[in-house]
């Protein structure tokens, strides 16, 4: 038995009272007013809406060990990349290298492996594995229906997962970008519970007044919390806060915690932001996460102040997992598995033999995952295209790890650099390698560097190369998240040398054969334009 004393943040009732909380067998037994001197809060732990913890490059239980310090408790976790890998043996890989740790995972089911029919995955899901998913309880919803366009056109296959979860009474989640009007409204009426890709105002209040609730996303690449926040007050009962994706360097500094602290500095009522960002995951996924009731999980955080949330300990099933600045959560070991069957490229498969004179760019925002459709002046050197970078009009490729097929080549605006090469086999969703870079050489040497470790981020110069290896199925580390934030960091900190202008130039990277985000993306199958949903030429007539 436990007794723990501090200034008890109710939040459901919306009170703040001087108390102590009585642990027993791992639950709150009682929750008492007492008098004492103590000022710092106890409150319920933050929960990550959505969050895809492969982005973190981190396998569960190395999540959770950062997770804790920052007074997160649980997370709803899309497996939807590692799926993309190696389907239904990846999903239980992170459920059970999760389960090893107090941290309470709340796994998905991925609805949309691959997420189009226009790239290359390593694994299919079928509505017959979502079936058998969906019947495991260790699987607590239908993860994000990227699909829209099968949900308004009434694909088969996709309402047939829809009906899945909706046999088994498990929520399901959104993924519509932009969507609107009776679109929205069909989406909606399908089932789709959710979105954490709206990206205005005006598209969340839409979708909140239509019955969705509206997940405040702040990534490492999209981040869209300022246009939104201003939603949360009058919608505060059906708002919660997210990640999506979260970079190592950046979990090292912070998580829900952070979003709390803003929305609180812009002066919103602190019980508003403590309800999106505790209580409402819980309730609407129906998780295994205490709220500060009694008869509830001991599953609290004990922080210095309700204005900044510096987290001073953290309590898991009444387990002191996090204390005096230190993650109390242990080292787990694990077996890597992996999907990674290419050979190394030569320089000539990024040639592209071209009498264009004008070409369709992708440029990536800063910041965002959908895209713009550019027109640009071709730049051709011996007949083939090449990168310009006085344009800033940079070479692009994406390579099928899984089999040995020719590279597609594009090109990208706004990456900036003038040395060298980044790639990744990080590449959302089916997680090909992709890169860009300033020539073929560049671009070649980076490409293969991925291939020769199975997996990793990288970046090459003219004199150097570095690379963060990413063993566990290409996309985690096998490393501790100190490891690898710092190494990431380093090799962020490099690509930003050789030119790099966007906040996260890797983040980003990822997201660019992003299909299912318009507008312009490409896949290892060729150019996208996900406006219309079908490929595009590269030359403009």
């Amino acid at each position: 038995m436990k007794t723990i004393q501090g200034q008890i943040v109710d939040i459901q009732n919306q009170r703040i009272f001087s108390g102590e909380v009585i642990i027993n067998s791992g639950k709150i037994e009682s929750i008492t007013k007492k008098q004492h001197d103590l000022n710092h809060y106890i409150l319920p732990g933050f929960v990550d809406a959505h969050i895809h913890i492969e982005s973190s490059m981190l396998v569960p239980s190395e999540f959770a060990k950062i997770a804790v310090k920052h007074g997160t408790v649980a997370t709803v976790s899309d497996p939807h990349e590692i799926a993309n890998v190696l389907g239904i043996k990846g999903v239980e890989f992170m459920i059970e290298n999760g389960k090893q740790t107090p941290f309470k995972f709340n796994f998905g089911a991925p609805s949309c492996v691959p997420a189009t029919s226009f790239e290359s995955a390593g694994a299919i899901i079928d509505s017959d594995d979502i079936k058998t998913l969906m019947a495991n309880p260790d699987i607590k919803y239908l993860a994000e229906m990227m699909n829209y366009p099968g949900v308004l056109f009434d694909d088969e296959e996709v309402l047939k997962k829809i009906a899945w979860a909706k046999h088994y009474n498990k929520p399901i989640d959104g993924h519509a970008p932009g969507l609107r009007g009776d679109d929205v409204t069909k989406y909606i009426n399908a089932g789709i519970s959710t979105d954490h890709e709206c990206f205005t105002y005006d598209e969340a209040l839409e979708k909140l007044q239509k019955g969705m609730k509206i997940l405040i996303r702040e990534g490492s690449a999209a981040k869209n919390f300022e246009a939104l926040i201003d939603l949360l007050p009058g919608h505060y009962q059906n708002m919660m806060f997210c990640s999506d994706d979260k970079h190592p360097d950046d979990l090292l500094l912070n998580h829900i915690n952070k979003l709390c602290e803003r929305a609180v500095a812009k002066n919103i009522a602190i019980f508003k932001v403590l309800q999106a960002a505790c209580i409402n995951p819980v309730k609407h996924y129906n998780l295994d996460v205490g709220l500060l009731q009694e008869g509830d999980a001991a599953d609290f955080i004990i922080v210095e102040n309700l204005k900044q949330f510096k987290t001073l300990q953290t309590y898991i099933n009444g387990e002191l997992v996090f204390d005096k600045g230190e993650s109390l959560i242990k080292h787990i070991e694990f077996k890597n598995l992996n999907n990674f069957n290419t050979e190394k490229k030569k320089i000539e498969d990024f040639k592209i033999e071209s009498n264009a004179k004008n070409i369709r760019v992708i440029e990536a925002l800063d910041g965002e995952l959908v895209t713009n459709q550019l027109v640009e002046e071709a730049t051709i050197q011996n007949g083939n295209l090449i990168s310009n970078t006085t344009t800033d009009v940079l070479k692009m490729t994406v390579v099928n790890r899984y089999k040995n097929d020719k590279p597609a080549i594009a090109f990208i605006k706004n990456f900036g650099l003038k040395e060298g090469a980044i790639a990744s086999s990080v590449g959302h969703d089916s997680h090909n390698i992709i890169a860009v870079g300033v020539n073929d050489e560049a671009i070649c040497k980076a490409v293969n560097l991925i291939i020769e470790n199975k997996g990793g981020v990288c970046a090459v110069s003219n004199s150097e190369e570095r690379i963060v290896p990413l063993p566990v199925a290409g996309i985690m580390s096998d490393q501790n998240a100190e490891t690898i934030g710092h190494s990431y960091a380093a090799l962020d900190k490099m690509a930003k040398q050789l030119g790099a202008t966007l906040h996260a130039p890797y983040m980003t990277l990822s997201f660019m054969a992003l299909l299912v985000i318009p507008s312009l993306k490409l896949s290892d199958k060729g150019l996208f334009d996900g406006s219309t949903f079908q490929f595009t030429d590269l030359k403009v007539d």
